[in-house]
């Protein structure tokens, strides 16, 4: 289980997790219910650079978004692993 810790935005946290470069679960800590349960539902048994193409830019409010936030999740996992 991956963690971070989010930045400007509802959602405090996102958790996931990545088997053979593929998304297979993602749950946001926060936020709006409905939307980051959507969010996560559409990014499971996505590839990590599909998903991050997909919500990188992404904006709500202060430059950011719960998508955005979690393509820069991904990138760092990417970095990490």
């Amino acid at each position: 289980m991956f963690k971070y810790k989010t930045q400007y935005t509802c959602a405090r946290e996102i958790q996931f997790e990545i088997e053979n470069d593929v998304i297979t679960f993602v749950k946001f800590v926060g936020g709006c219910t409905g939307n980051t349960q959507g969010i996560a539902k559409l990014c499971i048994g996505r590839r990590v650079d599909e998903v991050i193409s997909l919500l990188e830019g992404t904006i709500c409010r202060m430059g950011t978004s719960c998508p955005d936030q979690l393509a820069k999740a991904l990138k760092k996992y990417k970095e990490e692993n």
